[in-house]
């Protein structure tokens, strides 16, 4: 029999502490929660949750501060969470550890809420992140650190929800995120996934200048078999549209068409940048609106293709659906919209039973 414990760090996390430890409390053995410096009532909540209270001088380095929390275990296997997520399904799974020798880290699939440019939350992205570790493993890197480790890679059916980019909580945490990657790019200026992180915290801030020229760097240096190489890609050409760079971003994205004929993202975000050339070329609209009506068709041949990093759930089912309505409506064919009308609905309504069955929040 193996032990288990839950470790995480946190600081004014009182808004939703107890929800974390709550859902994961009984998949293990021990919580273990490491304050840096809490100006809230964090630690009392956490530790009226049954979790094991320790505290910590935040030095502005993520790897220190996890590495000092896992110090507190003597547990075989580490959970590594953070206060922002919760576990929507696989709790068997983690209990299953006490059965299986430390041999392999652990990756969850993490499932992130996300504000979309209308309103409240509409859309899902997901990750498979390491978080599962035996003990004497440690991390690095000052932010989005990274566990150190030469051991096999197991995805465990497990889901974690993660509410931790919604623009209020975005705001709550202000530019932290923010100086720290510049301290790390720094030391790493060259750091192909530093630069890829830095374009994120520009992106979700509407930074879209500096998203492009970090993106830009980014690829640049990007190894061909990164697994998050996929999601930079997405974001790379989101960006450049937001940037004016369309022409960039669509000799882009025929260049790369080879590799992503498997992503449903990938053709939903081409779908996209092709309606932006339609409108801005008229006269090449008769040419261009075939294939922006192939390019989404072709999402929902795929399905969502969640397994890929950073795929945004609907892209292959409702979202697509949707597209292909407005733009069916807008080419004044009313059969096709309300085809497309009303397939969106019952994916839609798919997915949120699919969700719902399954433990997703």
């Amino acid at each position: 029999m193996y032990r288990t414990a839950l470790v995480l760090i946190a600081r004014n996390e009182a808004h939703c502490i107890e929800r974390c430890l709550n859902s994961l409390r009984p998949w293990v053995d021990q919580m273990i929660v490491l304050d840096t410096g809490s100006e809230d009532d964090t630690p009392a909540r956490a530790a009226a949750a049954g979790a094991e209270v320790h505290h910590f001088q935040w030095v502005d380095d993520f790897s220190a501060a996890r590495n000092a929390a896992l110090a507190h275990s003597q547990a075989d296997w580490n959970i590594v969470v953070d206060a922002d997520e919760w576990l929507d399904s696989g709790g068997e799974a983690l209990a299953g550890l006490r059965q299986q020798h430390p041999d392999f880290v652990g990756a969850l699939f993490v499932n992130s809420s996300f504000d979309t440019s209308t309103s409240g939350v509409s859309a899902h992205a997901g990750s498979w992140i390491s978080r599962v570790l035996p003990r004497g493993i440690q991390y690095e890197g000052l932010i989005h650190e990274q566990p150190r480790h030469a051991l096999p890679v197991v995805r465990l059916p497990v889901t974690l929800g993660h509410d931790g980019y919604e623009r209020a909580a975005m705001d709550h945490k202000g530019n932290r995120n923010a100086l720290i990657l510049q301290r790390a790019l720094q030391s790493e200026p060259d750091n192909a996934y530093l630069l890829y992180q830095a374009g994120k915290d520009h992106e979700v801030h509407d930074r879209f200048e500096a998203a492009h020229a970090a993106y830009v760097q980014a690829w640049a240096r990007c190894d061909p078999g990164a697994p998050w190489r996929h999601d930079l890609l997405i974001r790379h050409l989101f960006v450049m549209k937001q940037v004016g760079a369309l022409a960039d971003a669509l000799a882009l994205a025929e260049q790369e068409m080879p590799y992503w004929m498997h992503s449903a993202d990938f053709f939903f975000t081409l779908g996209d940048l092709l309606l932006s050339q339609a409108v801005a070329a008229p006269s090449e609209a008769s040419v261009i609106l075939p294939v922006i009506e192939s390019s989404w068709q072709r999402c929902l041949e795929l399905g969502d293709t969640l397994d890929l990093e950073g795929s945004v759930a609907g892209r292959g089912s409702h979202l697509a659906a949707h597209n292909l309505m407005v733009f069916h409506e807008s080419l004044g064919q009313a059969e096709p919209a309300a085809y497309y009308r009303d397939l969106a609905e019952r994916l839609k309504s798919t997915n949120a039973v699919s969700s719902h069955s399954s433990g997703r929040r």
